[in-house]
């Protein structure tokens, strides 16, 4: 996908202030610190448009950015551990569902791990709760520039059972540093995208 425009928008506290209009939309989702706003900016071919963090729970709303006057990539706050207070985290807990349940502009999740790492418990509640929930998903897996080849085709083996991945739906590598993969992540996106 050609990339001529991309403009952040606003960032939401929910629901209730999302955009309006019927732009589709294509959410952003993964632990806190597996490199969600280093794969945006990747993606998009800016440097900081998106702002990266070594601090987990650095995004802490739903970021909007529309892309050619067509779409919005969506950011959403990371799960998992974060440097804030319990409740703080539920309350980001409880918007991201509401924004995944009630939001019909959403046309599919971009869930992203660390091929380094095995997928946590909320990797799994998060995918888990996608299917249950029928929302179009593709895991990328990201930080491959930090593994050999041989290792990271192992850890992608590692990731396809921990979360039950059919034979259909590979991970996709990626590294921000390399670019490797951002030209399949940009087709998933632009199949949900185009696709009514």
């Amino acid at each position: 996908m050609k990339i001529t425009t991309v403009e952040f928008v606003t960032s939401a506290t929910g629901l209730h202030n999302c955009p309006a209009g019927d732009h589709p939309e294509v959410a952003l989702a993964g632990r806190s610190n597996v490199g969600k706003s280093s794969l945006f900016n990747a993606l998009v071919g800016r440097r900081k448009l998106a702002r990266t963090s070594n601090t987990p729970g650095r995004t802490r709303l739903i970021n909007y950015f529309q892309v050619n006057d067509f779409f919005h990539l969506v950011d959403l706050p990371g799960y998992g551990f974060a440097k804030v207070p319990l409740q703080v985290r539920e309350q980001w807990g409880q918007m991201v569902e509401k924004y995944l349940t009630g939001r019909s502009q959403l046309r599919g999740l971009i869930m992203l791990v660390d091929i380094r790492h095995k997928p946590t418990a909320d990797d799994k509640q998060m995918l888990g709760w996608l299917r249950h929930y029928g929302v179009p998903a593709a895991v990328v897996a990201t930080k491959a520039d930090k593994l050999s080849r041989s290792r990271a085709m192992q850890n992608l083996k590692v990731i396809k059972t921990e979360l039950e991945m059919s034979q259909d739906e590979p991970p996709v590598l990626f590294s921000s540093t390399t670019g490797q993969g951002k030209d399949d992540v940009w087709a998933i996106i632009a199949k949900w995208v185009t696709t009514e």
